[in-house]
Parts: structure tokens; C-alpha cells; sequence
């Protein structure tokens, strides 16, 4: 998937758009070191496989040397996306390392009907770094994009009461893991078009949760508020990176 794959996508747009706010992060926040193992979560949308592309690519040009192995959670809804994701890879040549979990129906079953996501997420995420730790990678990378930074901020205030949004490289466990999320300054719709160019194939979330949850509410909000500014959720994603220290109240 790496050069040979990108190569005659290097000079267009849609490569651009993705590569050098994904350079800026990763140089910003200096999420990758020599040496560096790094889990790469796959789910099988746009953002990961773009991800997994865009890093893997980096590889032969980098400075410093480092592995990737993807690793895909699959939450046990019975679909087929998983076979999809592992026939990705093994024709890309990549590694990947799918787990088998039942996280899916267990956070929608009827004991926790009210909150199955955050379950899910807890559960995905504990899972991960155990998937991590079996690699022995020390660096996690997710997919999260700027869209989904703007996202988390406003239903953590909303729903939590907290002005907190993601980090874009946080330690964990005393510094024996480290999540990195080179995506960070890289808007949603630029993967998009990147994913659409680079014909990547179109694998269907299965969760019954994914059409009906708080942060599809905040997004359709904040495409609301796009359709009438289109300079909105920059202001909003600057305002993040620069909060005001001055008193509030």
C-alpha cells in the first residue's frame, strides 16, 4: 500500500490535503520516534485506512524507523466487515491483527439500553491496549480527525459539563503507552476525498448506534452552522487551540 500505491497520487489535491496537515501534526507533536512500534486502530472507515495508507507511505522517507501493525476490534454484530478489512489488508500486504469481541451486543443489550456507547467505547478501548501490549507496540494511532476534535469538545460540554477536548498525543499507564492521532489537523472531508480517490472499499458500520447518537446530533448542529459560515468550524478549532487565560466569569 505504501509508495507504490500513493505514488502517482503525490501531486493532486486530494493527497495534499491529507499529507501536510498530517505532517504539521506529527511534527508539532512529535508523535513518531525512532524505533517506534505503533498500533494503527482500524475500523474500516475512511480515517483508518487512510491513516494506515498515509503512514505506511512515510515509511521509506522518513527520518526515523518504525513498524505498523493495524489491529481491527470486531464487536461481534455478525456482519462481514471484518473479513472485508482482513481481505484489505492481506492484499495490501499489510499486518493486521483482528479481535474478536461480543462488545457490540453486550452494550446494547437491555441492561444499558440508555448508554450503550460509552460501554462500547470503554470496552474497545481497554481492548486495544491489550492488543497493543500483546505487539509490544508503546504507541497507539487512531484515526480521529478534526471534525471529530470540534465534535468531542461540544458534547463534552454539553453532556459532561467539561471544556475538554481530545489531545492529540497523550501518555497512558506511566508513559508505557502513548496514543498519537496524526489526523488532528486534517478536516473530515479531506479524507474523504482522498479515500474516494484512492478507491478505498466502502465497508458499512454495523452498529445499530451509529445513525442515532449524541455526537451524529452535535455534528448535524455543527454542519448547520457550515452551511451558513463556511469559516465556523475553523473559528471554533482555533478558538480550541487558543483558549482565552484571561477570567471568564
Amino acid at each position: 500500500m505504501g509508495a507504490g500505491l500513493l505514488r502517482e497520487f503525490k501531486k493532486t489535491r486530494a493527497y495534499r490535503n491529507v499529507n501536510r496537515p498530517m505532517g504539521k501534526a506529527l511534527a508539532a507533536y512529535d508523535m513518531i520516534s525512532e524505533g517506534d512500534r505503533i498500533a494503527v486502530g482500524i475500523s474500516g472507515g475512511s480515517d483508518s485506512l487512510s491513516l494506515m495508507a498515509l503512514l505506511h507511505e512515510r515509511m521509506s522517507r522518513a527520518p526515523v524507523r518504525y513498524e505498523l501493525f493495524g489491529v481491527h476490534i470486531d464487536l461481534g454484530f455478525g456482519g462481514d466487515e471484518s473479513a472485508a478489512i482482513e481481505d484489505f489488508f492481506q492484499k495490501k500486504g499489510l499486518c493486521l491483527r483482528v479481535e474478536k469481541t461480543d462488545y457490540g451486543p453486550l452494550a446494547h443489550g437491555p441492561e444499558n439500553r440508555e448508554n450503550p456507547c460509552f460501554l462500547c467505547a470503554r470496552l474497545r478501548r481497554k481492548r486495544m491496549f491489550e492488543a497493543a501490549d500483546a505487539l509490544d507496540c508503546g504507541k497507539i494511532a487512531l484515526g480521529h480527525n478534526r471534525d471529530d476534535f470540534i465534535e468531542t469538545f461540544f458534547l463534552n460540554m454539553f453532556y459532561a459539563g467539561d471544556m475538554r477536548a481530545m489531545p492529540p498525543s497523550q501518555s497512558f499507564f506511566d508513559g508505557k503507552f502513548t496514543v498519537i492521532r496524526p489526523f488532528a489537523f486534517t478536516e473530515k472531508r479531506a479524507i474523504l476525498r482522498f479515500s474516494k480517490r484512492m478507491e478505498f472499499p466502502d465497508i458499512q458500520n454495523p452498529c445499530p448506534s451509529a445513525s442515532n447518537s449524541k455526537r451524529l446530533e452535535i455534528r448535524r448542529m455543527l454542519a448547520d452552522f457550515h452551511s451558513e459560515n463556511d469559516k465556523i468550524t475553523g473559528n471554533i478549532f482555533r478558538a480550541m487551540r487558543r483558549p482565552s487565560t484571561g477570567p471568564f466569569l
